[in-house]
């Protein structure tokens, strides 16, 4: 399974640099130099005069121009050659991306990770996203509330995002008084809500 652990924004200055959207929790470990990341399409289109191709792994793209028509190739593997964060913000280069242009034709591109690659946390009451996405979510009494969608992660807590067998979904905050069991091994979340939580 490959795992998003970030997605690349804008460009930052004009010698290829870009900034990107953080979606793991150990981003100086997941973007230190020299490490290879695995891309996927992202949803934002590339800039018109751009056509994005991708090409296989380990394959230098060609350079990008500002000629209308002429194809760059957002390469299906990138090298972290310089990371660093700013204000907030982590901005990486990429070895091959030696320029603005270049850069912001990999704009909305998703940074992966294979799953298998990722070690399982070392804190028992900690979990990766694709650890818990697909459990049954159940009552502490054995009642089937849905599955688990997908992780939001909010400023506050983390929220299990729950598909009821309706259709409908429902947030429910992943903190213990709440989610007091977690059951990798029996393929289940045991949540308690409190009267109401499932009807907002």
């Amino acid at each position: 399974m490959q795992l998003v652990i970030g997605r690349i924004g804008k460009p930052h200055g004009v010698r290829g640099e870009v900034t990107v959207e953080v979606r793991t929790d150990e981003p100086e470990a997941r973007f230190a130099p020299g490490t290879v990341l695995r891309t996927e399409p992202g949803a934002t289109p590339p800039p018109a005069r751009n056509t994005v191709l991708r090409t296989e792994p380990g394959a230098t793209p060609p350079p990008a121009t500002d000629e209308p028509g002429v194809p760059f190739r957002v390469p299906a593997e990138l090298t972290i050659e310089e990371a660093r964060f700013h204000q907030g913000r982590v901005l990486i280069a990429f070895d091959g991306i030696p320029d603005r242009n270049t850069a912001e034709a990999l704009r909305g591109t998703l940074l992966v990770v294979d799953s298998a690659d990722v070690a399982p946390p070392e804190d028992p009451e900690e979990f990766h996203d694709h650890q818990l996405v697909g459990l049954a979510v159940v009552t502490p009494a054995g009642e089937r509330l849905g599955e688990v969608a997908r992780i939001d992660h909010a400023p506050s807590s983390d929220l299990l995002v729950l598909r009821r067998p309706e259709g409908r979904t429902a947030l429910i905050p992943f903190v213990r008084a709440i989610v007091p069991e977690v059951d990798l091994a029996g393929g289940r979340v045991v949540v308690d809500p409190p009267a109401g939580l499932l009807d907002l």
